[in-house]
């Protein structure tokens, strides 16, 4: 990942992919039809097709939209007669979108393999969008290193292990005492540069912004599929700073450079040992692993949770979701609708299924019905259906979708770099993202 990309970018070419695939002709009632987000998944999903129509006898048409084109297309489609069966939205904007197309999934076999059932799309009593691929983000530790440090004589703190560590207080008071002991760690900062380069900044003005904001969203009740949210208060400004302070406090480079430091810098840092922390995704795992001297070893590479020192944090886990939920036509034939959520619970149940969704498809997938062994084969993708899989504590979900736009972003990031190198108060940040949301709203 990447930068959030969203499906409402409009470009001005229309490419579609079109996989039919039959033996003898069916009647479109008997045929299923999937609208694909994902271009560079288009192959596996002809593959897919095959596989099903081989299997089952059912006939699974694919079309895939061209980059930047989804909802164009989508629009498109479900102005024709036969229409989409299977689709997807983006979150709760985009369901907010699609609602009156949307089918009430929660008594299907699909919604009850759903390993975490916070991470659907609700309301009221339904369920209507269900999320087939996730990806999380954390703070990545070097457990080799985080051994060591428990392993001191000298440790300030009475904890054993990672898993001691549940508040933001435990977290500030071993990152302290581990800065305190850098030399006998053989680490040059406890957590990788905070990278503020514009355009690099998205693990802060995204990532990590959404957890005071999904606190705020939670508290105050809000409606993440409505146009309410035109205005923000960044209620839980002050645990924001909390963990951004321990990061840029407690790091490699000092506070006032970090403008020239990007991502790759970053894990960079990280796979060379030269850290123990670093704030990022699943996705991180290609960028550890093809550094040049890599020495941080596949086995040591964990999550832990990005604790702010909100009440109740104690039972945080990752930050996880996606921007691609799945949806079936409400407006389709009884018998369509049947056959679609046949063919999806067939998709993540079935030893076939499953194999192409972890072998062609690459998704971690927030299903039960996946054994540990059949996940991808990554240490991070590993944590996270580990963390998914934790009874009794609570995940933090992708709010970030709700965020206004590019310019926000980049504003807030800017702020930080400001605040970073002493230009400006947290004060000040907090009053201008603020502004910036409901200017940028309007």
């Amino acid at each position: 990942m990447k930068k959030t990309i969203s499906f409402f970018v409009i470009t001005a070419i229309f490419i579609c992919s079109v996989f039919s695939f039959t033996g003898c002709k069916k009647e479109d009632s008997e045929t299923i039809y999937y609208l694909n987000f994902k271009p560079e998944s288009s192959a596996a999903w002809g593959e897919i097709a095959t596989a099903y129509k081989n299997e089952k006898g059912v006939e699974l048409k694919v079309v895939t939209a061209a980059s930047g084109t989804y909802e164009q297309t989508l629009k498109s489609e479900m102005a024709k007669s036969s229409a989409p069966t299977i689709f997807q939205v983006n979150g709760p904007k985009g369901y907010a979108s699609w609602k009156s197309y949307c089918k009430d999934l929660k008594n299907t076999a699909l919604y009850e393999a759903l390993a975490d059932k916070s991470l659907a799309i609700s309301e009221g009593d339904g369920v209507y969008a269900i999320p087939y691929v996730v990806e999380g983000y954390g703070i990545i530790y070097n457990a080799e290193i985080l051994d060591k440090y428990f392993a001191l004589d000298n440790k300030k703190v009475s904890f054993n292990s990672v898993d001691d560590i549940k508040s933001f207080a435990d977290l500030k008071a071993v990152v302290e005492d581990m800065t305190a002991n850098k030399e006998k760690l053989s680490i040059e900062g406890v957590f990788a540069s905070t990278s503020l380069k514009s355009g690099e900044d998205w693990r802060w003005q995204t990532h990590l912004a959404n957890i005071p904001l999904h606190y705020e969203f939670k508290n105050n009740k809000a409606n993440l599929s409505s146009d309410d949210l035109s205005e923000i208060k960044f209620e839980y400004a002050e645990n924001f700073k909390n963990i951004f302070d321990l990061y840029i406090n407690n790091s490699i480079t000092d506070k006032k450079l970090l403008g020239s430091k990007s991502v790759s810098d970053s894990m960079a840092e990280f796979a060379l040992g030269k850290c123990a922390m670093v704030q990022n995704g699943n996705w991180a795992w290609s960028q550890i692993k093809d550094v040049a001297g890599n020495t941080v070893k596949e086995e040591n590479i964990k999550f832990m949770p990005i604790y702010t020192g909100v009440e109740g944090e104690e039972t945080q886990g990752l930050c996880i979701g996606t921007e691609n939920y799945i949806c079936i036509n409400k407006n389709a034939s009884a018998e369509q609708q049947k056959l679609s959520e046949d063919f999806l619970y067939w998709l993540y149940s079935s030893e076939t299924g499953k194999k192409m969704v972890t072998e062609k498809l690459d998704f971690i997938v927030p299903f039960s019905t996946f054994e540990e062994s059949e996940a991808p084969n990554d240490p991070l993708a590993k944590e996270i259906i580990r963390y998914m899989n934790r009874d009794n504590i609570t995940t933090i979900p992708w709010d970030f979708t709700v965020f206004p736009g590019q310019t926000f972003k980049e504003n807030f990031g800017a702020s930080l770099l400001s605040y970073a190198q002493g230009t400006k108060t947290f004060d000040d940040v907090k009053k201008e993202m603020v502004s910036d949301w409901k200017k940028e709203y309007k």
